[in-house]
């Protein structure tokens, strides 16, 4: 078999359920499969899998282990060549995997492949692409240098635009693409670390084994990013946890050091828990339908009963306008082209699922996203 794809659910039904949908197209035309860890869920994922996805392997795990154990437990039960580490709340295009396996982009120096991920809104999301979180880097990040120039820009690896694939460091682990021998070798994910710094650990071991990773600009992946994790006290517990356990296990420490990066932490911490508190939903003035559907005006009728407002014909730029993607005529792909397109502040989206029995979406990284069901 030649690729695994591993995903890893908590308490996202329906964004896993779309993720699974765009695998199973980008997987047509290539031996593998997808297997799904879930890390007892409260919510009705598993029984979905079973009804939705009954060809789908499925480990349901009975407490919540945490990434890196999670994430284990899946690729040891991995059949392919290669394997892919992917986020339940994303979305993959038709020919992502297609493209990432074209032999030209492995060497046997090639490490992991990450890709160019976009958020709910469009926009390209910079930990797609970073430098190893040394103490001179770390700072950089926490006080914002990297906005001001590149020569403090490693940690988003701003030696490389967004579109320009080549070596990173670091790279995020929504999306990791490796041999399954490598994974192996190195002994996947360190289940010492319960989640936040296993994929800085992970592409750091990589690196020690003499390998390289690589960025890899050429396909697009949609990363809802906010919606596996609530930033609450217990988000901010596990993030210095995390932090502290890499720097614990790859650095040398001292007083100073220890001292400096305790305070970064919880700054940075703090920084993301603030970022993650959406105070206020994006209220459109105007709603749009993007389809290729035959039944459109069937579509905008259950559309404009379920928005409770009527749907434009002409976009008017200067006006919120939410766009509606119809996942059930148009590609992954091309919707994706699409968000890229038309991102903006005055323009958010919402995506109908491949079997057009929801909607959902996000306005920006740090929304919990919405979800509207159709049937």
């Amino acid at each position: 078999m030649q690729l695994s794809v591993i995903i890893l659910n908590y308490n996202v039904r329906y964004f896993l359920e779309q993720c699974i949908l765009s695998v199973q197209k980008a997987l047509e035309g290539i031996d593998g499969e997808i297997i799904v860890i879930d890390n007892n869920s409260s919510d009705d994922s598993c029984a979905m899998m079973q009804q939705r996805f009954p060809e789908v392997k499925l480990i349901s795990n009975t407490e919540n282990l945490g990434f890196p154990k999670g994430n284990n437990i899946g690729v040891a039960q991995a059949k392919g060549e290669y394997i892919c580490i992917l986020n339940p709340d994303t979305i993959v295009a038709e020919d992502t995997f297609f493209k990432i396996l074209n032999p030209t982009n492995w060497t046997p120096e090639t490490g992991i492949i990450g890709c160019k991920l976009i958020d709910g809104a469009g926009n390209f999301l910079p930990e797609s692409k970073r430098g190893i979180p040394t103490p001179w880097v770390s700072f950089t990040k926490i006080f914002g240098l990297y906005k001001i120039s590149n020569l403090f820009g490693k940690y988003y690896a701003q030696h490389l635009s967004k579109e320009q694939s080549g070596k990173v460091e670091i790279l995020v682990g929504a999306f990791m693409f490796m041999k399954k021998d490598l994974y192996t070798k190195i002994g996947g994910f360190d289940e010492n670390c319960f989640m936040y710094s296993d994929d800085i650990d992970l592409s750091y071991q990589v690196l020690q084994q003499g390998k390289y990773n690589y960025y890899f600009h050429d396909t697009t992946v949609i990363h809802f990013k906010g919606e596996s994790t609530v930033r609450d006290g217990t988000y901010m517990k596990r993030f210095q946890e995390a932090m502290n356990f890499f720097y614990r296990k790859h650095f040398k420490v001292s007083f100073f050091f220890s001292f400096f990066m305790k305070i970064g932490i919880v700054l940075f911490s703090f920084f993301k828990r603030f970022q993650g508190n959406v105070t206020e939903k994006i209220q459109p003035e105007e709603y749009f339908l993007v389809t290729e559907s035959a039944n459109k005006e069937q579509l905008l009728v259950e559309l404009e009963r379920k928005f409770g407002q009527k749907f434009t014909e002409v976009v008017d730029v200067s006006i919120k306008t939410e766009f509606i993607l119809d996942l059930s005529t148009i590609s992954c792909k091309k919707a994706i082209q699409f968000m890229e397109d038309h991102k903006g502040k005055n323009h958010t989206f919402k995506l109908i699922s491949s079997n057009a029995t929801f909607i959902i979406g996000s306005n920006n990284s740090n929304d919990r996203g919405e979800i509207l069901v159709l049937e």
